[in-house]
């Protein structure tokens, strides 16, 4: 007997709850067991059967954090680098957008082509030219170097996001202010960046999170202790004898939260800067 429409759109219903249910479980068990394993002794890691939730909850490894000097730096040091990637990116981004979306100009379309080729490129393949440039300029194991390094894969996906953005803004806004005397940058600055707060969070989150979580140029480009951040500080956990997993747990948790709290308090910008991006470019 055919099943009426009703009973086909039940039915999927519930197939995409199961869905959803089992895409949940994949993507929170890992987390939860973190939060967890940060708030348990290495034994009780490893114990069997294994437990989510222990009898004992331990502050012992947020405590050996937070007294010690070096994880503090990392978490400094992280701070520095992707707040001033952050930044900048943005500054240059808005910019470059602003003049790829309201003029005309030769050889805009070979830099269009080039800052989309930019984001083809795997970001492996220049790690040894990169640290060899570093060298020469005198940058290796510094801030500059880094935050230099990071814009170069931020910049291009930030310019692509604000001239989309910028394109589903009528030029109207920005030809008044120019009728009434004022400059192409005050027309930036105080008229169209102030409505792309949407598209500005966006392009700043996703900033952020590609130099918080950066790995490999970090622990190529740096070399002291006092100049490497979080994901290195966390590999350098790793002992050459034993793991401390749940300080690896416990600072994994902490170098979630900030990306964790940007998405929470900026999610409704953050989409919406998203979805009109792409509308039009």
């Amino acid at each position: 007997m055919a099943l009426t429409v009703k009973s086909r759109r039940r039915v999927a219903t519930a197939g995409v709850s199961i869905g959803l249910i089992i895409g949940a479980v994949f993507a929170a068990g890992p987390v939860l067991w973190m939060l967890s394993s940060s708030f348990k002794s290495n034994t009780q890691i490893f114990e069997l059967p294994p437990r989510l939730l222990t009898d004992t909850f331990s502050f012992d490894a947020y405590t050996a954090i937070f007294t010690n000097p070096e994880t503090m730096r990392f978490f400094l040091n992280s701070y520095i680098v992707a707040g001033a990637v952050t930044i900048l990116t943005l500054i240059v981004a808005i910019q470059a957008a602003y003049a790829f979306s309201r003029f005309e100009f030769r050889g805009k379309r070979i830099l269009n082509v080039v800052i989309v080729s930019v984001q083809a490129v795997p970001p492996i393949t220049l790690l040894i030219p990169y640290f060899g440039l570093m060298v020469a300029l005198g940058l290796y194991n510094s801030y500059a170097g880094l935050i230099l390094t990071y814009m170069v894969f931020t910049l291009p996906y930030a310019i692509i996001m604000m001239t989309g953005y910028f394109n589903t803004l009528p030029r109207e806004l920005d030809e008044a202010v120019r009728v009434d005397g004022a400059g192409s940058m005050t027309a930036l600055w105080r008229i169209l960046v102030p409505i792309s707060v949407p598209g500005i969070v966006s392009v700043g989150i996703y900033t952020f999170m590609i130099a918080w979580n950066e790995y490999l140029f970090a622990l190529t480009l740096t070399r002291t202790i006092d100049m490497r951040t979080v994901p290195i500080g966390i590999q350098l956990l790793m002992g050459q004898h034993s793991y401390e997993w749940n300080q690896i747990m416990a600072m994994s948790v902490l170098g979630s939260i900030p990306v964790l709290l940007l998405f929470l308090f900026f999610q409704r910008y953050f989409i919406s800067g998203l979805t009109a991006g792409s509308v039009k470019s």
